[in-house]
This record gives C-alpha cells, structure tokens and sequence, in this order.
C-alpha cells in the first residue's frame, strides 16, 4: 500500500483494544456535544481537541484549513496541555507530511516520526520517538478543505484504529467548517445587504435631496445640518404637507445615530390606551388580547431615533406619561413594575400652534419645552414659489423611474404649477405631479395635462406678484408659449389695452377680442 494509506497489522490483544473503542465512542459522543454548542469555529475546534486529549486517548491534536484566498493550509487550531503559544504556521499543498495529505486527499500513518525526513514538526511540539496520524478533512464529495491530525501517547500497536477514529472525527469537523462557512458566507451576505441599504437610505435621505434654494429653506438646511451632528430633541413646525417626514430622515441618517434604527409613529392615529401600549409596550396578560409580551417603540428605537408626528394631537392625560420618558429616558410596559431605561433621540413633528394650545390649557407647557429644544419651521410651499420647478422636475423624475419611461414637462406647465396656491404643500404637488404623469399619453407635461390632472386656474387671478411679472416678461415669439399665455402676457405688457395688445400680437382688434372670449379670459379692470 502506498504511504498515505499505511495499514499496520494489529499486534495488540483484544483486551486493550476493546478498552480504546469504548473510550472512542464515549469520546465520540462529547465531541458529538462540544460541535453542537457553539458556531465560534475556532472556540469549537480548540474543544474538540481537549477533549480528544482528555477523554480519546490522542495528544497535540491540529487542524489546519485550507485560505480560500491564498490556496495555503493554515494551523487555526491545536491544543497543548503545556499552552504553548503558537504563532500562525502555513503550509503549501505537497508540503512536509501535512501538505501531502491534503494534497493526496489521503490519511497517513506515522509509526515513528523520527523516521520521516518529510516530517517538518513547524509547531515543535511532537515526541519524535513517538507515532503520528493525520487525515484529510472533507466536506461532502468534495476534495480536502484541511487536515486533521495527533499523536497517540504511547506505542500500543493500535494506530489503524486511532486513525479510523481520527477519520471519524474529521468527517464532524468537515460538516462543522462546512455550517460555520454557510453561517459566515450568509452573515456576510446580509452584513453587504445591510451596508447597501444604508447606503441606499442615507442617499434617499440626504440633504441633497430636500429641495430648496429659497433664503428660508438655506435656513432650514444650515439648522438640520448643525442639529444632525447632536442627540438634541427637536420639534419640527410646519403645515401638513411640507416635509416635516422629509427633515426628520434627514437628521437622522447623516447624524452619528444613523446606523441605528429609525422608528415613526403618528400619534393622532391611535387613542390613548392603544399609544401607551404602541410606545411603551406592555406585559403578557396586561390587558385583553395580550397574549405575549411586546416591546414598544421606545425600545425598538434604543440607540437610534424615534420620530413622533402630530405631537400636538395626544391628550393632556397622555402627556405626563410622555414627560418622564423625554426627561429621564425611564418607562414601564403597560402591565408591568420593573424600569426600563433608553437612549434614544426624539424628533416631534406637529402642524398645531402649540403656543396658543399651552395657553388654552390643552398641551402641557413642560412638555412644550422639553419638545422645542431646537425648533425647525418648515415654510409652506406658496412661501417659496421659486423653488417649485426644481421640486416639480425632481418629482418628474422619480415617478419616471418608478413608471420605467421618460417624462418631460414644459415650461408652460411649470409656469401653470407656478400660479396656484398649493394649500396641500408638496404632498398636493406630487399628487398633482403622479396624476400628469399618469394622464400624459406621450410622455409630456404640458399645461393641457396639468388641467386634466385636475389644477384649473384662473390664470390672471391666482398668482402672486412675482409670477405676474414674470407672466408679463415672457416673450411673445417663444414657440414653446401655448396660445392663451400668449394672450394673457400681451394684455399685462399692453396694461389689458386690447388695441395695444392687439398690436404685440400683430392681430386687430376684433381678433383678440375673439380670442379673449373663446380662451375664457378674464379682463382686469383700471
């Protein structure tokens, strides 16, 4: 037989053979239940050894795998009752004794290592008078992944069966790497999944993102970028519909939290009873249905950010309760007596006038100040007018790659979105922007798609003065100019004299009076 399958013939009697293969299978048996503890591979191979050495009659046992990267046999466990420390040993695959049995993917039986010049003994902790057995390791069908080996302690003329036995316990250590390399391949999996999707979340919510060039929204920029790097409460104030949501994600994600969680909660949607439980959760049997124990939001949130919307909706009776935890960061679960303690960072949004609800005796007025450390108005949108091109093209844009098609909107229906009001903030202006969308056949946004989404105007009548000077500035050979904006920047450029505007537009009069009636344009009156 060839040196990797070195059979020797059993000299020894029966008596001490049987005595070695009971002390095999209960040695069998606790390795069986050391692999099965723990998923920390090298804490378990480490334990695998000791036992061997206690209980299976096989010293200074080693495992050596396989760097996937390098293709080197690496020594990642070995066990010596002296702890001898042992630096990283590297083997090639052919080298010495141990990188021939991983490349021959064959056991091999030492009888005396002393007579073995291929023998390298790197760690320079083997008897060399003494015998030595190693085994390949496998996983499955598949070639070697390591090598498995020790040193019986005495010549007992037994080596054939310690290296079945070996061969036994290698065939566990191969199904061990196999699941802690599952485990490792898939915790690493999930850890490039998870870093993908902060990544994606910080990019959703960077600052970049909160459109705004107006001097109140530079404002509002420079305080959530100061107030991002700290663990300051802030209260968000503004209308429905501004992106007070918007802000809040922004804090979070580019502040020191942001890898934490980042947990919401409307407080209007639910009655008292319902909110304690949501926010502090509660205790199993605590009430009718609470058939386990829960945590609340003030748990989940632990480490990370709870944003709490419609703050100024909560009772008077809900608001002592919410006191404490914002002062000491200490709560029960509803049912329960033992404290719970948090650190998480709270940011309120409300679209109430909570000074005036304090004077009414309707919102607690400590609870107003511990909320309004770092207050942050979010203007409404008919107080930025200039900024809703670029919000409105941004808006375009993302319901484009949610529809997979291109989108393209007009000046003119920009000039539209620029004289209405907005009494629905940015929430009515992506609503308005979703519905263009879906009613603009071609793929353009013009202002006859804007008034089939809905947004009819009285053009002369519903802008401001910025967007009448810009309306009457527009010039008049502008091919891109639908005919009724044509008619109306001539009359405000005329001072709505329809002779005079007649002119502009190289029509008489009679032609432009036509066109007023027919386009349904109100004249100004002086």
């Amino acid at each position: 037989m060839s040196e990797l399958s070195h059979i020797l013939p059993n000299t020894a009697s029966s008596e001490p053979r049987l005595s070695l293969l009971e002390a095999q299978l209960e040695t069998l048996f606790d390795v069986s239940c050391v692999l099965s503890r723990s998923l920390d591979l090298r804490t378990t191979l480490y334990e695998v050894l000791k036992t061997l050495h206690d209980r299976g009659r096989l010293h200074l046992g080693m495992v050596s795998l396989i760097d996937e990267d390098t293709g080197e046999l690496i020594v990642s466990a070995q066990y010596n009752e002296h702890a001898t420390p042992f630096e990283k040993v590297r083997y090639q695959s052919g080298e010495g004794v141990v990188g021939r049995i991983f490349e021959m993917n064959a056991p091999w039986i030492l009888p005396r290592i002393n007579d073995e010049p291929r023998f390298l003994d790197r760690l320079n902790i083997y008897d060399r008078h003494l015998p030595f057995i190693g085994v390949p390791i496998r996983i499955g069908n598949e070639g070697a992944v390591g090598v498995f080996a020790a040193q019986p302690p005495v010549v007992d003329g037994l080596l054939t069966e310690h290296a079945r036995f070996l061969e036994m316990v290698a065939n566990l250590i191969g199904q061990a790497v196999r699941l802690s390399r599952t485990v490792e391949a898939e915790q690493t999996a999930l850890r490039e999944e998870r870093d993908k999707l902060r990544r994606h979340l910080k990019g959703e919510h960077g600052f970049f993102n909160i459109i705004g060039h107006t001097q109140r929204m530079r404002f509002v920029f420079e305080q959530v970028r100061q107030v991002a790097k700290w663990s300051t409460t802030v209260l968000l104030r503004g209308e429905s519909g501004t992106g007070k949501e918007l802000i809040a994600n922004a804090i979070h994600y580019n502040s020191p939290r942001g890898r934490g969680v980042f947990i919401k909660l409307n407080c209007a949607a639910l009655p008292d009873n319902l909110l304690e439980s949501e926010l502090f959760g509660h205790e199993k049997g605590a009430f009718t249905g609470a058939i386990t124990q829960r945590k609340g939001r003030f748990e989940q949130a632990d480490g990370g950010t709870l944003f709490l919307d419609e703050i100024g909706e909560i009772s008077p009776a809900f608001q002592a309760k919410l006191l404490r935890v914002l002062q000491e960061g200490e709560f029960e679960r509803v049912g329960g007596n033992r404290t719970l303690k948090v650190d998480v960072r709270v940011i309120a949004a409300t679209n109430r006038h909570l000074e005036q609800a304090v004077k009414m005796g309707e919102f607690r007025e400590d609870l107003y100040y511990r909320l309004n450390v770092m207050p942050i108005t979010v203007p409404p949108l008919r107080e930025r007018i200039e900024d809703i091109p670029e919000l409105a093209r941004f808006l375009v844009a993302k319901i484009a790659r949610l529809q997979g098609r291109e989108l393209e909107m007009t000046d003119s229906a920009l000039r539209i979105l620029m004289q209405h009001d907005w009494p629905g903030n940015v929430r009515e202006l992506e609503n308005c922007m979703e519905r263009a969308a879906v009613m603009s056949e071609n793929g353009i946004i013009d202002q006859a798609v804007i008034q089939l989404a809905g947004l009819h105007l009285d053009i002369e009548n519903h802008f401001n003065h910025d967007a009448v000077r810009s309306i009457s500035n527009l010039d008049l050979q502008d091919v891109e100019l639908d005919e009724r904006e044509r008619v109306i920047s001539a009359l405000e450029q005329a001072g709505w004299v329809q002779a005079k505007a007649a002119r502009l537009l190289g029509m008489t009069p009679r032609q432009i009076a036509y066109r007023i009636q027919t386009l349904n344009i109100k004249v100004k009156q002086f």
